[in-house]
């Protein structure tokens, strides 16, 4: 492969950067520099600075672009300025486009020692993107073997370091056999199978290549990165892969290592407080960017630097092309729901895979499209991404807090648009839950939590629910409320989840249906029984706080509904720690509530008995008989209670309130028998005493015995207008009236 030198056809510069592009890239394009930055450059000294600078790396390039001999760092002074002049304009501001291709060239010739290509390696730091002919270029540098085996491991790390910095990867997917060949290379073979899964479309997958990887597999062992790229071919190509590889995520590569992730986040952290005319563009629109962050850079689908295409009718014409052609349709030009449907099927999503979290339209076509490998791909840069970046379990990371709950409000955003969970965002969950202080981030830690797709239950207590109860249980009142309604989020999603798999289950395929519903049936009952241990627990430790008992019967609204809203066979009551203290509960909002419960189970309840005897469901499961005993002792404890003033005898249960009558008086309350009833429930004497004061104005002695007979009927109504909706289904529900047609005409 010929050398192809950078005097050749002048490439073209960013089209939407042409007003922040430097200086540097008129001049060696031989273009005119723009006049309106050339007088700013002279008012001001910084500007100034920034001249010489770029004079500097001007002569640099062009030193380092006439070497023609072997030359020694020691003895020559010239070479040791530029180089230094290259690495101090790398690391301050990052190099223009124009520079790639000198740099490269020059360290992959093998005229200069391997310590100044490897300076000039690590120098190699974009401050906007990379024109693909430069990597090109480079590439055929290592068919003639010029540079050592150190070199092309580093130029390999620092491809796959700055991949979504190509401006394009047309070419460099035409040179995908290329890069296979190296795989014998056992140095390079964990890098070139990392770029090759970041190349990998379906027409690469051939038989010859996948027996070269099981080869490799069966010299070298299991390997991850063989696994990574296997595991990419068989989703393209199922068929052709029949070897069982590990279902579980896991992270196939390691970081490369190398300066440039650092050195780029450093200069975007510099230029944060520039202006947008003299800060160097990096990697996305002309807007400016208000991101530090590589992966929040990302979030940008970045514009082609060879798209010359200004105008409308330009960009039209070239779909237009393109979809004649049956060629790919640049990402950057989809703008519409309707240009979406036309070209969804010669769609290739960009390399830089952050773009698509922010994209409505992308987010579409992967809900639509179910391409696996997108999937891979997508949670593969999530995986790295969220590894990399998290606050609390890498070092130094505490000053990026504040980007690292933007970008993972992103995910959530995207999780919530797709309607399912990351598995990138349980695996990195799993991980760090157990390092993390319960405060960093807890907004959107605990929103991916309701997100975590359905997994094992032994899976589930190890990873999730253990981590979680140490926080709950040594964490503030507003935590513990927090992570109740993070677990009802949860529990709501994978019951939709269900009744949106139930749908797509035709009626032949019920058998598989009740083995998947058996499973899920398990892990749901778990984790209601998870929820009401902690819950019980909290209400001791917070002493029965009005505000924790909302969110407890807040997640049981959701469990009392399971049987007729999902269409699932559970039903599962709250604990005795729960009931009791909201049945005797001071706050009237939180008796109301228990009311609407209670009238909800009894509703799914019959439900399910009418069903049970009417034999007309196929799926095998019942509703436990437990259940039903166990709504019957707490409803008969709240009628008891709230109507015939009878709970402390005819109450049930183990944990109830029964006592006998000598203990009773003991308490020298003297009707003690009604305490609890409507009138003179602690909840409900509010009421009570604004009722008297409307009916008997005249009245200050508040007599509460005055409430009887048809002033009863009255006091129901009134409280049913006061906004007890819940009180008011479960009375008519659950209690046998003897005067109702007394209370029909009152």
């Amino acid at each position: 492969m010929q050398r192809r030198r950078s005097s050749k056809t002048p490439k073209q510069p960013l089209q939407v950067h042409q007003k922040n592009q430097t200086d540097l890239s008129a001049w060696r394009k031989g273009g005119k520099i723009d006049p309106e930055k050339s007088v700013q450059n002279h008012q001001s000294p910084n500007n100034q600075k920034t001249d010489s600078k770029q004079d500097s790396l001007e002569q640099a390039l062009s030193y380092f672009e006439k070497v023609q001999d072997r030359v020694s760092l020691k003895k020559n002074n010239v070479l040791q300025k530029h180089l230094t002049t290259v690495e101090s304009i790398a690391l301050q501001r990052g190099l223009p486009p124009e520079g790639f291709d000198v740099l490269l060239n020059v360290a992959l010739s093998g005229k200069l020692a391997d310590t100044v290509n490897t300076r000039l390696l690590k120098s190699l730091v974009p401050a906007s993107v990379i024109p693909e002919s430069s990597v090109v270029s480079s590439v055929s540098w290592l068919c003639v073997n010029k540079c050592s085996g150190n070199i092309q491991l580093l130029f390999l790390k620092w491809l796959i370091t700055v991949f979504d910095f190509v401006d394009h990867k047309e070419q460099l997917h035409a040179l995908y056999g290329f890069f296979f060949s190296f795989l014998q290379d056992e140095k390079l073979c964990p890098y070139v199978c990392h770029l090759l899964y970041l190349l990998t479309r379906k027409e690469n997958v051939k038989p010859f290549r996948i027996r070269k990887l099981l080869d490799l597999q069966a010299k070298m062992g299991m390997q991850s990165h063989l696994q990574a790229l296997l595991s990419l071919y068989k989703l393209f190509c199922p068929e052709l892969v029949t070897i069982t590889l590990p279902g579980k995520t896991k992270t196939y590569f390691k970081n490369p290592e190398g300066p440039w992730k650092a050195a780029i986040n450093t200069i975007r952290q510099r230029n944060q407080g520039n202006s947008p005319v003299s800060q160097p563009l990096f990697l996305g629109t002309a807007q400016r960017q208000s991101r530090k962050r590589k992966w929040n850079t990302q979030l940008i689908i970045p514009v082609s630097s060879t798209n010359k295409n200004n105008s409308e009718e330009d960009r039209e014409k070239k779909c237009v092309d393109l979809y004649s052609m049956n060629e790919t349709f640049p990402v950057e030009q989809l703008q519409t729901f309707s240009q979406l449907l036309q070209n969804i099927h010669c769609l290739e999503f960009p390399s830089q895979m952050g773009s698509v979290l922010t994209n409505p339209l992308l987010l579409h076509y992967i809900n639509c499209i179910k391409d696996e490998s997108i999937y891979l791909r997508l949670y593969y840069w999530m995986g790295q991404t969220l590894q990399e970046e998290c606050t609390w379990c890498v070092a130094d990371n505490n000053q990026y807090e504040e980007e690292f709950k933007d970008f993972l409000e992103t995910v959530y955003k995207a999780e919530c648009f797709l309607q399912e969970g990351f598995s990138s965002c349980e695996e990195f969950l799993y991980k760090s839950l157990p390092l993390w202080d319960g405060f960093c981030c807890r907004s959107q830690i605990l929103r991916l939590v309701s997100w975590i797709p359905l997994s094992s239950f032994s899976e589930m207590k190890s990873h999730l629910y253990d981590p979680l109860t140490q926080l709950f249980f040594t964490s503030s009142l507003y935590f513990k409320c927090s992570v109740l309604e993070s677990l009802k989020d949860l529990l709501q999603n994978w019951l939709n989840w269900h009744v949106i798999h139930l749908d797509s289950e035709s009626d032949s395929q019920v058998d598989s249906l009740n083995t998947t519903l058996s499973g899920l049936l398990n892990v749901v009952a778990e984790l209601i029984h998870f929820v009401g241990w902690i819950s019980t627990i909290a209400l001791r430790l917070e002493n029965n706080s009005t505000l924790l008992l909302y969110f407890i019967l807040d997640f049981y609204e959701t469990v009392c509904d399971i049987y007729l809203r999902y269409n699932l066979p559970l039903l599962i009551m709250p604990p005795a720690g729960i009931f009791y203290p909201a049945l005797l509960s001071m706050d009237s909002a939180s008796l109301n509530q228990l009311c609407y419960i209670m009238y909800r189970y009894r509703t799914n309840l019959v439900a399910a008995k009418e069903n049970e005897m009417s034999k007309k469901k196929i799926m095998q499961f019942k509703l436990s008989s437990q259940t039903y005993e166990e709504y019957n002792q707490y409803i008969t404890a709240m009628v008891g209670c709230l109507w015939t003033s009878s709970a402390f005898q005819k109450d049930t249960h183990p944990q109830g309130l029964r006592m006998n009558d000598a203990l009773l008086k003991k308490t020298t309350v003297q009707e003690f028998k009604t305490s609890f009833n409507i009138v003179y429930h602690p909840a409900m004497m509010g009421y009570a005493v604004h009722f008297l004061q409307q009916a008997r104005p005249d009245d200050t002695t508040f007599n509460f015995s005055l409430i009887k007979g048809k002033m009863w009927n009255w006091y129901l109504e009134y409280l049913y207008a006061q906004g007890l909706k819940g009180l008011k289904v479960f009375i008519e529900s659950s209690v046998n009236r003897v005067s109702q047609t007394s209370h029909s005409q009152a």
